[in-house]
């Protein structure tokens, strides 16, 4: 048995569901935090476990570079290695391959690149993104695919889309032939990885439309939407999703890569995503932006050098229930490092608790209340 995904109640097109993977029950829709190199940025895992995060993510291109697949797989896996014992979903590795510009070549083998840490060459293709994959060990795997960068005219759209369809295939096939070679397969007898199908096409609906078809036909356990969050208008991004999940199984995750702010997270939510990640919470963190119910909170402002107040009044996480908005701010003035792990646990407490409320109101029948409040201080969002 590999994923199963179980729809517990509806609020128009939004679903609270449970997805079982391996490892973990995770409760959908979910924002999964982003672990890099096997580490969420400035927080240890008993701290994300804390925080209620069931679902985390690993970054294949950064992995297998350092310190590599198959030391980790010597060494039971990402789970073992880096001392999470719940979900984990890893990337193709394409993203970061084709961000590289410059350093690498495409071909319908694959792609050639060189390693940004010291110029090596490599070679991805879908078979050795899989290879890696499975090596990693995580619950959920994604088909290495062709980020089409914005702006791209349509032929380009249409050539990077036939180039993912082909490789989708080649990763799926390759993948059925050796999941069973994870490194967990001996503890976890009769469950499975699962491969997700990424639907490309650019800004271009009917190129998307083909590619979710085509995708669906290639029978995925779930489907992600990609090449999106980068460089197009918000408003373009939103009809991206909008017009692509009516295309995807009903009964299967749904998963929107890369995006996006709190207020971005719920509207998602609410138009029938399940899945979402994205780097924002912690990036943010450590240059003093915070997440809050009364809007954007920039802690380096001047005005907090004297505020008892806790970071966000209506937030119960660790740091808020503890810390001063004073004592916030003089961390990030005196560059002292407790001041990333304090904000990016701030952060990811309020990523996570906006989830847990889109949730709730899901199985309440409470979603439009909560959409207008979002909307709402979205329109005043640029904070204090």
């Amino acid at each position: 048995m590999s994923l199963s995904f179980h729809i517990h109640a509806t609020g128009g097109p939004a679903r609270r569901a449970t997805m079982v993977l391996p490892h973990q029950a995770v409760e959908t829709p979910v924002f999964m935090p982003v672990g890099t190199v096997g580490s969420v940025k400035a927080v240890p895992q008993h701290l994300l476990e804390d925080l209620g995060a069931e679902i985390i993510l690993g970054n294949t291109y950064h992995l297998y570079l350092r310190p590599g697949h198959d030391l980790v797989k010597r060494l039971g896996g990402l789970h073992r290695f880096m001392s999470w014992p719940r979900a984990l979903l890893t990337d193709s590795g394409g993203f970061q391959v084709f961000s590289l510009n410059d350093l690498r070549k495409v071909s319908e083998e694959g792609v050639h690149f060189r390693s940004h840490l010291d110029g090596s060459s490599h070679f991805f293709s879908p078979e050795h993104s899989m290879d890696v994959q499975i090596a990693l060990g995580a619950d959920i795997l994604m088909a290495f695919d062709e980020c089409t960068e914005y702006p791209a005219d349509r032929s380009r759209a249409q050539a990077s889309l036939e180039l993912t369809l082909r490789w989708a295939r080649r990763s799926k096939d390759h993948f059925d032939a050796h999941q069973h070679e994870t490194p967990w397969a001996a503890e976890l007898p009769g469950q499975s990885q699962s491969l997700f199908g990424i639907v490309q096409g650019g800004m271009y609906p009917d190129l998307r439309r083909e590619c979710a078809e085509r995708l669906v036909e290639m029978d995925f356990p779930g489907y992600a939407i990609g090449g999106l969050s980068v460089g197009e208008p918000r408003p373009l991004t939103r009809e991206i999703i909008e017009q692509t999940l009516p295309l995807l199984p009903a009964d299967k995750p749904r998963y929107v890569m890369g995006v996006g702010y709190p207020d971005e997270i719920v509207e998602y939510a609410a138009m029938g995503v399940d899945m979402m990640d994205c780097v924002l919470p912690t990036r943010a963190a450590r240059h003093g932006l915070l997440f809050t119910s009364q809007g954007r909170l920039n802690i380096k402002n001047r005005a907090f050098a004297e505020d008892q107040g806790p970071a966000d009044p209506e937030c119960g996480c660790m740091v808020c229930r503890r810390y001063s908005r004073a004592y916030l701010r003089h961390l990030m003035a005196a560059q002292e490092p407790l001041s990333a792990v304090l904000n990016t646990l701030h952060n990811l407490a309020f990523y996570l608790d906006t989830m847990r409320r889109v949730r709730d109101a899901i199985a309440i029948g409470t979603l439009p209340a909560l959409l207008a409040r979002v909307r709402a201080l979205d329109d005043s969002r640029s904070g204090q």
